[in-house]
């Protein structure tokens, strides 16, 4: 068995647009002095060669004990590659539930080829959607940090001459992405489970939660919607963080082309997997000078390549975190204005949930990421000369994946989408504009997803309501409090406070209040997630109020201004009377609070040396 040949579409590629162009070499000039440190490791590593070569006897006999004799043996003769696994599997998670038997299946794959495979470690892999609203929250965006930091551990054998990452959700993948960067002399492959199959509507189950606020219906009928929108194995079929990681590592050259969202249990999902495991090994044996690894495809082009794809799809907000975190990882500085500049000249090409009614299994159907990577490229918003696991040049993944009588092959797509309503081309974008844009003004800088929010909602001036937790400003609206124009300043979410938590359980309430007229906003230097709803939200503000960030200084009564067309955030205080303000500080028993249960006390280091988000909101990497 040997790796698959894609047969590459002929596609006419422009220059890089001249933004792309700028973005790319700003990135590149402010990177040189850490990016230089990163490669000269890389290469340190990468001269060694076959690092079991020079271990000793008692350490390989430990490596390599449990293992079948067939596979001690070809180890012992020190020429097959071996392949180290590292899974975030567990059967609480539907995403990483079907990777239960993936090791097995990859493990036989390698056998085929001469090679091996093991399960080098495992990673967590926490649950948005089980911790929602709970002290367990605290911990999600800080699991991150654990996962980059158990991969490395898992790696830190070195008794591998490849490695593959099982990993889907929110925060595993840009984890995984950190950890493996640290061995960027490693061939890497990330292989996807996919989506579950398409149950009730994103439409329906949102509708049936603003109705379970309001009292219009009870218990048994959300958890009934709940139910028949996540009803199996694979990821929610919205378009959050955990799909919008699937879409980075595919346009950054990471998962096979087209291989991202194939549903979980299906004979192309399993070939893909195989061919994954080939994948990683063909590259494990090409020439060191040749190879393809984790440094070459974590370059400054594929990170903007992965800024593109974000901006055109309308991806997670949490990616403007991540992305400048797993950029860190790899020596490279990326900042806002990047993002912000880029979604100048990048339209928005789909309408999947919550920007449209559509999931990501319909996306998928239109055409999927092979359309929109061709789209992209031929528009000169992508780079094409970058590494990638099937080879040079991102025009091999303008295909779609397929079962050839049993065998694994790649397609060109049509000319045209399939459902304009969900997918389209540059030609007929839905905006002229990406569909994340970066707000500032005298509160700091912010994120907002302008492509879940209608236009007529973009733009709000009202008095604010300020809270210092999400409890507050329900307790608000249950009371009737909130039957008025506002902006919710919610404060004292950020990751030095309290690992800055998604606060989701604000959506229905705030969604209801614009339905019925009022001008509502949200202001919070928290997160909101990939799922960023109707409301417009400028989340992850920086600085942070606890860091003294301006947002500790707004009073409930300040008008305050977001406007998502212009990209400004403002309180409308006269600049003299706003400074002279003390700014506020959390109550300490909040604080205190914020430290104990659910295993926060673990944290306490993790708080405490937290960069803003928009430095990544990392823990890991010293200033």
């Amino acid at each position: 068995m040997n790796p698959t040949t894609i047969k590459t579409p002929h596609i006419h590629i422009p220059a890089p647009n001249a933004m792309v162009a700028a973005v790319t070499a700003r990135i590149a000039a402010r990177s040189k002095a850490s990016r230089d440190r990163y490669d000269q490791t890389t290469a340190a590593a990468m001269q060694t060669g076959r690092q079991r070569k020079g271990m000793g006897c008692a350490n390989m006999a430990h490596a390599f004990a449990a293992m079948p004799v067939n596979d001690k043996l070809k180890l012992h003769a020190e020429v097959a590659p071996n392949v180290g696994i590292i899974t975030a599997y567990n059967d609480m998670l539907s995403a990483h539930q079907p990777y239960e038997r993936a090791p097995d299946v990859i493990r036989e794959a390698a056998r085929q080829l001469g090679a091996t495979a093991q399960v080098a470690g495992g990673t967590p892999a926490m649950c948005d959607g089980v911790t929602q609203g709970t002290d367990s929250m605290d911990l999600s965006l800080f699991s991150r940090d654990v996962i980059a930091m158990s991969t490395a551990v898992g790696l830190s054998h070195n008794v591998f001459d490849a490695a593959l990452f099982l990993g889907v959700c929110d925060k595993i993948v840009p984890g995984l992405f950190m950890g493996a960067a640290q061995f960027g002399h490693l061939p890497t492959v990330f292989v996807p489970a996919g989506p579950m199959t398409s149950g009730l509507t994103n439409d329906e189950k949102a509708k049936i939660r603003q109705q379970y606020a309001q009292g219009l219906v009870g218990r048994d009928a959300l958890l009934k919607a709940e139910d028949g929108a996540y009803h199996g194995p694979g990821t929610c079929t919205f378009y959050g963080t955990a799909n919008s990681n699937q879409m980075l590592m595919e346009i950054m050259g990471l998962h096979l082309p087209g291989s991202s969202f194939v549903n979980p249990g299906t004979d192309l999902r399993r070939a893909l997997t195989v061919e994954a495991t080939a994948r990683a090994i063909a590259m494990a044996q090409t020439p060191a000078a040749e190879r393809i690894t984790m440094a070459k495809i974590a370059s400054v082009k594929n990170f903007v390549n992965a800024i593109v794809g974000l901006l055109a799809t309308g991806g997670s907000t949490n990616h403007t975190m991540h992305i400048i975190a797993m950029a860190r990882a790899a020596g490279l500085v990326i900042n806002w204005d990047d993002f912000s500049d880029l979604a100048t000249v990048v339209p928005s090409l789909t309408k999947i949930y919550p920007n449209g009614s559509a999931d990501v299994n319909h996306f998928a159907a239109a055409g999927g990421m092979g359309f929109l990577i061709r789209e992209l490229l031929g528009a000169g918003l992508l780079h094409n000369d970058v590494a990638t696991i099937v080879g040079e040049g991102l025009h091999r993944y303008a295909v779609e994946p397929w079962l050839d009588n049993g065998n694994l092959a790649w397609r060109e797509l049509p000319a045209e989408s399939a459902d304009a309503a969900v997918l389209r081309g540059v030609a007929n974008p839905f905006a002229p504009d990406g569909g994340l844009k970066v707000l500032k003004g005298n509160l700091g800088s912010s994120v907002i997803k302008t492509s879940a929010v209608k236009p007529e909602h973009r733009v709000v001036r009202a008095p604010a309501i300020v809270v210092s937790s999400q409890k507050e400003l329900l307790d608000l609206f249950k009371n009737d409090g909130l039957a008025q124009d506002f902006v919710a300043v919610v404060r004292f979410q950020g990751p030095r406070a309290n690992g800055m938590p998604e606060l989701h359980k604000l959506t229905p309430g705030l969604g209801i209040l614009q339905d019925k007229g009022f001008k509502v906003a949200l202001v919070t230097d928290g997160r909101m997630s990939g799922a960023s709803g109707k409301v417009p939200a400028a989340i992850h503000v920086s600085p942070e109020a606890l860091s003294g960030g301006p947002l500790a200084k707004v009073q409930t009564g300040d008008m305050i201004e977001l406007d998502g067309n212009a990209g400004t955030l403002r309180v409308l205080v006269d600049d003299a009377v706003f400074h002279a303000r003390s700014p506020a500080t959390p109550e300490a028993d909040v604080l205190e609070a914020n430290g104990h249960g659910s295993g926060r006390e673990l944290f306490a280091n993790f708080r405490r040396h937290a960069s803003d988000a928009e430095r990544g909101a990392c823990s890991l990497f010293a200033d």
